[in-house]
């Protein structure tokens, strides 16, 4: 009973397996995550705004499939930059530039206490939905070993991957359009960002997925 209520959040994790920066859910799709420059739109001309807003309307028009726009706000930690300059300190050459970092360090631990410094995050969950083929399912008559299921499974993965990693191509060749990087995640850092989502308190230990 123990084992079952260790980790509740897992119930409602809609995640099979993470594999090679692909996400296997537990309906059987797959999911691909682009993680994304950002545009301060506001400082651009006026020409510069629409040129941006018809590409990107010209790159939603050209998809034929679904994807998921994703902002992660989050507020920004600053205690490694306050630690670093710690340490920092007593290398400094004269007492004037010591008392310096030192008011400066201060300052930046009292800006963060009075006020929320957020950092945001971009980015794009690209789907992919492997169609069920005949040739694919179990035969009702037909007896498989374990080592043919294995290889089926690990070929119908390289397709679906290969389908995934195309949709993925394009999305990030059409955000380039708009002045937008967009760049895959790869395994761990899916993991990592799963984890922060799920777990915003606990930033330490990875998820663990289970089958």
């Amino acid at each position: 009973m123990a084992a079952q209520t260790a980790n509740p959040t897992q119930q409602f994790v809609p995640v099979k397996e993470i594999r090679n920066g692909i996400v296997i859910l537990k309906d059987g799709s797959y999911r691909g995550v682009l993680i994304c420059s950002s545009i301060n739109f506001a400082l651009k001309s006026t020409d510069e705004q629409h040129a941006i807003t018809v590409g990107f309307q010209n790159f939603l028009n050209t998809l034929d499939f679904s994807i998921q726009i994703v902002v992660n706000s989050r507020k920004m930690d600053l205690r490694p930059y306050l630690a670093l300059l710690e340490e920092k300190a007593p290398e400094q050459k004269t007492e004037l530039m010591r008392i310096q970092l030192r008011e400066y360090i201060e300052f930046v631990r009292s800006f963060t206490d009075q006020a929320n410094i957020m950092t945001k995050s971009f980015y794009v969950v690209v789907s992919y939905a492997p169609h069920i083929t005949a040739g694919s399912a179990v035969g009702f008559f037909r007896r498989d070993n374990a080592s043919e299921k294995n290889a089926a499974a690990e070929v119908s993965f390289e397709e679906n991957r290969a389908q995934l990693e195309q949709r993925l191509t394009l999305v990030a060749s059409g955000l380039a359009g708009t002045g937008v990087r967009a760049v895959p995640l790869g395994t761990e850092e899916i993991i990592e960002l799963l984890y922060r989502s799920f777990n915003p308190g606990e930033l330490e230990n990875p998820i663990r997925l289970d089958n």
